[in-house]
């Protein structure tokens, strides 16, 4: 039998956890309308990211690409040695190297003729027999891998200890993939959301029905968040490309009596993003790579570098048939996608930020996986 001063004092104690739990609620809601704007926050450039697909520079040839503003050369020398990549600025009148020509393991700059090897410096100035004249440009740490050409921005030091991802089942037979790399007009984070939340499904009824997301659950860590989902439907055909990547499903019964026949798992490893899905057996039939690469200073323009893998099935002629199929498939679900990033990227610009209050936790622990692990954009002068 508790006494009254007992009673009083558990009374209190209630009182003031209610209190605290107001408090941290309120905390995390101001956080999330009034904290650090997202949208400031730039890529960590300690990471590597592509910057150009290996097919797309030549041997002999220089490519221009660019990282948060920084124009870069790709340079693939004609001598058959390893690629690598320079500020795309010549030291003497800072005309882009990549209009340059390659000679061997050197690229030559169109103007007087300069020529930097792969450690930036200057090794020939054509009109003048002095060694060491010129100046050198800065270098980048460059790599192949599965199709992509990456660049570490950041501290070279740091080059030698992070690995350079492995983009999903890009080198894998069992798998079949396609490239993709949309120029979307928004910054990174935006796109991170989209993909994480997948309780937009109503936006792309016209391409996939009428379906339900039903979230599974999250979890997190220092440098990653994951949600996982299943579908289920609610009217409408069963598209065509859904059908040849997980056969033909059942779909005349009840929304909350149909079964989990895949997993959908949406996973941001910083800086990287994945999306997975398992069938009813845990067998991987769809995976995608994805990096979002910020073009200007600002990063509200993103190039982005895809890798979607689908299981080949028994009969492996049958995806290479539909291939186009899936091919078009995706790109009208990626292009809604699309038209809806760029809205909200107008919208942070109009209105000087994000006016609203996140309710999906997934999202708002991806918000702050972002934050703390990017960089501050500086302001423009």
């Amino acid at each position: 039998m508790l006494t009254q001063q007992e009673s009083r004092e558990n009374q209190a104690a209630e009182v003031q956890g209610d209190a605290e739990q107001r408090a941290a609620t309120v905390t995390s809601e101001l956080y999330h309308r009034t904290g650090p704007d997202l949208r400031r926050v730039g890529l960590n450039p300690d990471f590597w990211y592509p910057v150009a697909w290996s097919k797309k520079v030549k041997s002999g040839k220089a490519f221009a690409t660019r990282f948060a503003g920084d124009p870069i050369v790709i340079v693939r020398p004609d001598d058959g040695s390893p690629i690598y990549a320079l500020e795309d600025r010549c030291a003497h009148r800072q005309v882009p190297l990549s209009k340059g020509t390659v000679d061997g393991d050197v690229v030559r700059c169109c103007y007087h003729g300069w020529s930097f090897d792969r450690k930036g410096s200057c090794v020939t100035v054509p009109y003048l027999n002095k060694p060491g004249v010129g100046r050198g440009v800065k270098t980048y740490p460059c790599q192949e891998r599965s199709g992509l050409i990456f660049i570490f921005p950041g501290d070279p030091e740091l080059a030698k200890t992070v690995p350079v991802p492995v983009p999903c089942q890009a080198d894998n037979p069992e798998f079949k993939t396609r490239h993709f790399d949309p120029l979307v007009n928004c910054h990174y984070s935006f796109m991170h959301e989209n993909l994480m939340d997948m309780n937009h499904q109503f936006l792309h009824r016209k391409q996939m029905g009428q379906i339900t997301a039903r979230f599974m659950g999250q979890s997190k860590g220092e440098n990653f968040v994951e949600a996982s989902y299943s579908f289920a439907r609610k009217g409408g055909d069963q598209p065509l490309a859904e059908r040849l990547i997980f056969g033909k499903h059942d779909r005349n019964i009840d929304v909350k009596d149909q079964p989990v026949d895949e997993i959908v798992t949406i996973r941001t490893t910083y800086p990287y993003q994945t999306l997975q899905i398992r069938d009813k057996d845990g067998d991987l039939v769809m995976d995608l790579w994805v990096a979002y690469v910020p073009l200007g200073k600002d990063e509200t323009a993103t190039q982005s570098y895809g890798l979607l893998s689908v299981k080949r099935p028994k009969w492996k002629f049958l995806l290479d048939l539909a291939w186009p199929v899936l091919g078009i498939f995706t790109n009208r679900i990626f292009m809604e996608d699309k038209e809806i990033v760029e809205m909200e990227q107008q919208a942070w610009k109009e209105l000087g930020g994000d006016h609203n209050v996140e309710v999906f936790p997934v999202v708002r622990n991806l918000r702050e996986l972002l934050i703390r692990s990017g960089v501050p954009l500086q302001a423009e002068s």
